[in-house]
């Protein structure tokens, strides 16, 4: 295989600047379909207030952390649309509007965010891995699955997210190439969000971009300005299609900003300064796409209105649901630990039993 083949476009692919006009992209990519578009400003608003209502409930003392992703709206939506139902996902702690955009219960969702000892969802039934916390670990899991899929002679195609400070970690590398090797249906999805923590990427990489992390392993790999939703569809639409087509791995990275802490428990302000977080606020993806579509006469302010009006009430359906104390059963601390219960296991079990009963 030719090495041009697999190298990224030199500079992230747009299709819209940061005031919501068009511009012309690279060949060989599609303007998504109007009504898709119009499906992701939906989703866009609804996952931006679910994201703001989560970060509320850590205050409330409802979750006991949130890494909210307010910022890149247009990466979170845009990995799910790109999949089928039957496609699967491998997503971070980072990810929860993705899964509440695919459609699972955000209470579930946030179970594990919640302190709950399992993911709170199934992930067999969604076809969504537990989101994880590990950085990288689900890259490796996710060509597992890929692979089984191929060898099932199922067409589904698994798209694994992960953010920069992941592809620092060696178990990245090693799906990378694993992945190559089984020419597996698998895209991963690099979401540049410029820290890995505290960490600013100029200290992860000298690579002139991490897009090209994946020429090394014989993988196609693609830049895209991750702020533009029209842009980051079109360019996994085409990875998708890769890889389901018999292309076998590809890598995304899309440039974006994570606008808030790390999560509720970080200081920003210690490591980045006003003003990049107020250049990058410019640079929106919600606000961008909202007025592409309103110049291109297909959005209009009844169309936005009934979206926020659709968040509002999503958030407080979260709010309400939230807010119901969970029920906790204490011996669900003896379950899954072993197959078989050893007598340690046992006699503690008897010993909370007996302090239960007092």
């Amino acid at each position: 295989m030719s090495v041009d083949v697999l190298l990224p476009s030199p500079v992230p692919v747009r299709f819209v600047a940061e005031d919501g006009t068009a511009v012309q992209p690279p060949t060989g990519y599609q303007v998504p379909e109007e009504e898709r578009l119009l499906e992701a400003f939906r989703r866009m608003v609804v996952g931006r207030r679910f994201d703001r209502q989560a970060t509320a409930l850590t205050k409330q003392g409802r979750l006991a952390v949130y890494p909210s992703s307010r910022g890149q709206e247009a990466c979170q939506i845009a990995g799910v649309l790109a999949l089928r139902e039957d496609d699967w996902l491998f997503p971070t702690y980072r990810d929860s509007v993705a899964l509440v955009s695919r459609g699972l219960d955000p209470v579930e969702v946030l179970t594990l965010l919640r302190g709950g000892w399992h993911c709170g969802y199934d992930p067999a039934a969604t076809r969504v891995a537990p989101q994880c916390t590990p950085l990288a670990t689900q890259t490796i899991h996710a060509v597992g699955m890929a692979d089984a899929l191929r060898r099932k002679g199922e067409d589904g195609v698994v798209m694994a997210f992960i953010g920069d400070g992941g592809t620092s970690e060696g178990d990245f590398h090693e799906a990378l190439n694993y992945a190559a090797v089984l020419h597996a249906p698998v895209v991963f999805f690099v979401q540049n969000n410029k820290y890995a923590i505290s960490v600013p990427l100029a200290k992860q990489s000298a690579a002139p971009a991490l897009a090209y992390k994946g020429i090394g392993y014989g993988i196609r790999s693609e830049q895209v300005d991750g702020n533009d939703l029209v842009a980051v569809l079109s360019v996994l639409d085409a990875a998708v299609e890769h890889a389901r087509t018999g292309g076998g791995p590809f890598l995304v990275e899309a440039h974006t900003y994570r606008m808030d802490p790390h999560t509720n428990a970080d200081d920003a302000s210690r490591y980045r300064e006003k003003q990049e977080v107020e250049q990058w606020e410019a640079a929106d993806p919600l606000a961008r796409l909202e007025t592409y579509l309103r110049g291109r006469g297909v959005l209009g302010a009844d169309a936005v209105e009934a979206a926020h009006e659709a968040a509002e009430k999503f958030a407080a359906r979260v709010r309400e649901d939230m807010n119901a104390d969970p029920e906790a059963d204490p011996y669900e601390l003896f379950e899954h630990v072993f197959a078989e219960a050893t007598p340690q296991l046992r006699e503690q079990r008897a010993l909370l039993a007996s302090e239960l009963e007092d």
